[in-house]
């Protein structure tokens, strides 16, 4: 049984030192994805306000730009983990409107609408914007910086008791 709780013991440290793992790993995935589609939609803005155009999107044109900006800027700042939480927000939008839209006809229950891809997305930019950037990100050096406090999740984690 000693063996069992150091095993157990040993697992809690190295889980909490990795703690910083997740949310750099999923800042830096969906920053890159988001960047790069943005980037790519700007490049062809003909071609995506024609698609928008298809799926009954109105004032496409206007929607082409805003989406592609809004992939391009916010996934970006994703990416460097600044403004996490406010940069998260417009893509859960985007992605919501992109399922509603366009894959709006592949939806015949639940389990299809939970294996897009864009779920995913729309999964992690929630636990984003809800849990932070995570230690490795600009908005932790820009409130350290500013003197600012802790933020909820933060100020628990330091005065968490020690696992047993």
């Amino acid at each position: 049984m000693d063996a069992v709780v150091r095993i157990r013991r040993f697992m809690l440290v190295a889980a909490d030192r990795l703690s910083w793992l997740p949310p750099t790993l999923a800042r830096v995935a969906i920053g890159v994805v988001f960047v790069g589609t943005g980037w790519g939609k700007l490049h062809n803005l003909e071609k995506i306000t024609g698609f928008f155009t298809e799926l009954g999107i109105p004032a496409p044109g206007f929607n082409a730009v805003l989406a592609s900006c809004a992939e391009l800027v916010c996934g970006a700042l994703i990416l460097v983990g600044l403004l996490t939480r406010l940069a998260s927000l417009p893509l859960i939008v985007v992605m919501t409107v992109a399922i509603l839209t366009a894959k709006r006809g592949e939806i015949g229950g639940l389990s299809d609408l939970l294996g897009f891809v864009e779920t995913l997305y729309i999964v992690l930019l929630a636990w984003l914007a809800t849990a932070g950037p995570g230690p490795l990100s600009l908005d932790r050096v820009a409130v350290r910086a500013l003197g600012g406090a802790a933020g909820p999740a933060e100020t628990r984690a330091r005065t968490a008791p020690a696992h047993n």
